[in-house]
């Protein structure tokens, strides 16, 4: 295998790999809150429940993405 093949394969867990994980989480969080504000306008009470069980994965998915970009620190696959 090349080098950077096993770089690329190794970019998931890079630091850039990591930080484009959160951005393409934190994108998704825009449509739960349109979801959320269009369960709201019309009343519909199980659409409202769905975006709500959405944002909290979407929040433990950050939090989890967080936590492997410190644990990540100075050793990142990419750098080396």
């Amino acid at each position: 295998m090349t080098k950077a093949l096993t770089k690329a394969k190794g970019f998931k867990k890079s630091k850039t790999g990591t930080y484009l994980s959160i951005g393409t989480t934190a994108f998704g969080a825009i449509s739960v809150a349109k979801q959320a504000k269009k369960a709201r306008n019309e009343g519909d009470t199980l659409r409202l429940i769905d975006a709500a069980v959405s944002a909290a994965a979407i929040v433990t998915g950050l939090a989890l993405l967080y936590r492997e970009l410190r644990r990540l620190g100075d050793d990142d696959v990419l750098l080396g």
